[in-house]
C-alpha cells in the first residue's frame, strides 16, 4: 500500500509538471509573446515621436521572458502537488468528526476486548485504514492487547504520530525544492539581463538607450515575478504545514479522548 501510494505520488507529480509546461508555454507561444512584441513596438513608436513619452507597466512585458515562464511553471506544479496534499489532509480530517469506536460514555475497554474492537476499525475502506487516526487507534488497541498497560499505549500513539509527522514533513521537500528554485531562476534572469544590458554599454554612450533598458527590464522584471511567485508558494507551503500539524494533534486528542480515557487494566470490584 505505502510503494502504491509513493507511485501515485510520482506519476501525479510527473503529470502535473507535463500538464502545467505545456498549458503554461501554450499561452506564452498564443497570447503572451505576441503580445508583448506588440506592445513594445508601440512603445518604440511613441518613444520616437514624443522624447518624454512615459511607458505604461503592462503585465505581458512583465512576464514575457523564458525565465518568468519557467518560474510560472514551476509555481503551478508546486500549487498542484499543495493543492492534492490538502484535498488529502482534509479527508483526514473528516475522520476526525466520526466515532470510529462503538464506545458509549462510560464504556470500558479491557485487554481482552481490544481485539474486537480493533474489527471495527479493520472493517473500513483500504484507503481510510491507511490514514493516520485508524492507524493510531489500532496500534494503541493492540499495544493494549499484548502489555495491558494503558501508559504503554500511549506512548505508542505518540510514536506513530510523531513518525506520520516526520514523513509528512519530508514529502513537502520538493515543494520547498521549488520554492527555492523560483528566486534561484530569477536570479538567472538578472544577471542574464544585467550582462545584455552591459554588452550594449555603447550605444548608449552614443544615445540609443533602448537595448540597456529592455535588457535592464529583463533583469528586474525576472526578478519581480519571482519574488511574488515564491511568496505565494511559501505562503500557501506554511498553511500547509499548519493544517498537518493540526491533523496530528487532533489525532492524538482523539485516541485521547475516545480510546485511552476508555482504558482499564482490569475489571472493576463493585463490592
Amino acid at each position: 500500500m505505502k510503494q502504491q501510494a509513493l507511485m501515485s505520488d510520482f506519476v501525479y507529480q510527473v503529470f502535473s509538471l507535463v500538464i502545467a509546461l505545456i498549458i503554461v508555454h501554450a499561452y506564452y507561444v498564443a497570447v503572451v509573446r505576441p503580445n508583448s512584441e506588440a506592445i513594445m513596438t508601440e512603445w518604440a513608436v511613441m518613444q520616437e515621436q514624443d522624447s518624454e513619452y512615459v511607458q505604461e507597466p503592462s503585465f505581458y512585458v512583465i512576464v514575457k521572458d523564458y525565465e518568468q515562464e519557467s518560474e510560472i511553471i514551476i509555481m503551478f506544479w508546486a500549487l498542484a502537488i499543495i493543492g492534492l496534499k490538502l484535498k488529502r489532509n482534509i479527508t483526514e480530517s473528516n475522520l476526525l468528526e466520526r466515532r470510529l469506536l462503538n464506545l458509549s460514555d462510560g464504556m470500558s475497554i479491557l485487554p481482552q476486548d481490544a481485539r474486537d474492537h480493533a474489527r471495527a476499525l479493520q472493517a473500513l475502506s483500504p484507503q481510510e485504514r491507511n490514514f493516520l487516526l485508524p492507524r493510531a487507534l489500532l496500534a494503541g488497541l493492540h499495544r493494549f492487547a499484548a502489555t495491558r498497560n494503558i501508559q504503554d499505549v500511549s506512548s505508542t500513539i505518540k510514536d506513530v504520530c510523531a513518525t506520520e509527522a516526520d514523513r509528512l514533513e519530508s514529502e513537502l521537500s520538493i515543494v520547498r525544492y521549488v520554492a527555492w528554485a523560483i528566486p534561484a531562476i530569477g536570479f538567472i534572469g538578472t544577471v542574464r539581463g544585467i550582462g545584455q544590458a552591459l554588452a550594449q554599454a555603447h550605444k548608449a554612450v552614443s544615445g540609443d538607450i533602448m537595448g540597456v533598458t529592455a535588457n535592464l527590464g529583463v533583469a528586474f522584471n525576472s526578478t519581480f515575478v519571482a519574488l511574488v511567485a515564491s511568496m505565494l508558494v511559501m505562503f500557501l507551503l506554511y498553511q500547509l504545514q499548519l493544517m498537518q500539524d493540526r491533523l496530528v494533534l487532533d489525532t492524538q486528542t482523539y485516541c485521547d479522548n475516545y480510546l485511552i480515557s476508555h482504558m482499564q487494566m482490569q475489571e472493576r470490584n463493585d463490592s
